[in-house]
């Protein structure tokens, strides 16, 4: 019998800002257990709302996160709040924010002030910061101008890995491009 990757071992928190990638890059894990903080927080009875505008009670969610056992059928936690969960390993997809803003844009995501909050929250490194202040493993992988699939490859990669802290390789406020938009954004 084989055995499934990532059997017997710690989930990992696959997270980034909003529009980076992370649902799709999960739909390519097929053969790992993925699930969203949203499906998770509604399975455990602590989701609030109608789907799209839920709110999970995120306390409560890393209460249950850390009861023994409570993870065992999860491989990847999959969205913009799983590093918050108490997960030791995080994969923290990253996209250079002029980018991020035309993808959430293309896709009608959020409003003109949302777009840009995301944008700023991606050039300042808001979800990177976050990880790495919990002390957890912390990659990044930069999905600005790459398909799915390699982004994808190179999520497996790390997931397999899971060594120590790889980040701050990233850093999108020496990129003139990104300082542009920010200080000229598209409407």
């Amino acid at each position: 019998m084989r055995r499934r990757p990532g059997r017997n071992r710690r989930p990992v928190a696959l997270t980034g800002t909003p529009g980076t990638g992370k649902s799709a890059v999960a739909a390519r894990l097929r053969d790992l257990r993925t699930v969203e903080v949203d499906a998770l927080a509604v399975r455990w009875g602590l989701a609030r709302g109608p789907a799209g505008r839920r709110t999970v009670d995120l306390p409560a969610m890393v209460r249950r996160a850390r009861r023994p056992g409570s993870l065992r059928d999860v491989d990847v936690v999959v969205g913009h709040l799983a590093h918050l969960l108490p997960l030791r390993d995080v994969v923290v997809l990253r996209c250079r924010p002029d980018q991020l803003g035309r993808r959430l844009r293309s896709a009608a995501r959020g409003t003109a002030a949302e777009r840009r909050e995301n944008a700023l929250s991606e050039a300042l490194d808001g979800i990177l910061l976050e990880a790495v202040g919990r002390g957890r493993r912390v990659a990044e992988v930069d999905t600005t101008d790459r398909t799915v699939a390699e982004i994808a490859r190179e999520v497996r990669r790390r997931l397999a890995r899971r060594r120590g802290t790889r980040h701050a390789r990233v850093r999108w406020l020496s990129d003139r491009r990104v300082t542009d938009h920010l200080l000229d954004p598209p409407r």
